[in-house]
């Protein structure tokens, strides 16, 4: 059994209660006294209330984990701030107003990127985080908006993906220097993926099957043909 540090999902996390429920555990905590104004970085001792998260963690004993996260609401006690008050932040935890923590977002979006949407949404359920599929990929595309602003991609691989095995597919698009999802396509023609060129003038590494939308629309790039 794990201790109550170990139920911590990030640092300054107390557990307060663990609790055995519809074949999965609901985990109580709370935070450490005391918090900063987002606005002026003043910190603040002076409650003005609370309220409740409830987030989805990673499992346990391959059952679910539920994490009821008490959050407290503080008085900004710099005069000359126009925030009166704020809540908790939980930025090593959850997102605001995200219903999982950050790492289970992270395994989902592993996971679908490695499986796809349905098989993806199955591999979930028995490891303990259940999702549906749609779920699943909505996560996986908001990872690839929230990377926009990084460096230029210079390298990108493209392949067929799966939204259902053997009925409808895809294409997705990944950095291949950084490993990762840039964007996933409602189909695999040749429209589609020059579309893509288009707004994204780089460096392609594709597979026979989009060639002809490579190289209709990214004269200039240096292309490289894959191996695999």
């Amino acid at each position: 059994m794990k201790t109550s540090t170990e139920w911590a999902p990030a640092p300054g996390v107390r557990i307060s209660h663990i609790d055995r429920m519809d074949g999965g555990w609901a985990v109580s905590a709370t935070l450490r006294d005391g918090g900063r104004c987002p606005a002026c970085d003043t910190k603040s001792s002076r409650r003005h209330g609370s309220y409740v998260r409830h987030l989805q963690d990673l499992p346990a004993q391959g059952a679910v984990v539920r994490l009821r996260l008490k959050l407290a609401r503080w008085r900004c006690v710099n005069p000359d701030c126009a925030r009166q008050t704020f809540g908790d932040r939980l930025p090593a935890v959850a997102q605001p107003y995200a219903r999982r923590t950050r790492r289970v977002v992270e395994l989902a979006r592993l996971v679908t990127h490695i499986a796809g949407g349905r098989p993806a949404g199955r591999l979930m359920a028995r490891l303990g985080v259940p999702q549906s599929k749609d779920t699943l990929l909505r996560a996986l595309k908001r990872g690839v908006r929230n990377r926009a602003g990084a460096a230029p991609v210079r390298v990108v691989g493209i392949d067929d993906w799966s939204w259902r095995k053997g009925t409808t597919y895809g294409t997705i698009v990944v950095d291949l220097e950084r490993r990762e999802v840039l964007d996933i396509l409602q189909d695999r023609s040749a429209e589609s993926t020059s579309g893509w060129f288009r707004r994204h003038p780089a460096a392609f590494d594709t597979p026979e099957a989009s060639a002809s939308g490579r190289s209709d629309h990214a004269p200039s790039a240096c292309r490289a043909r894959s191996d695999t």
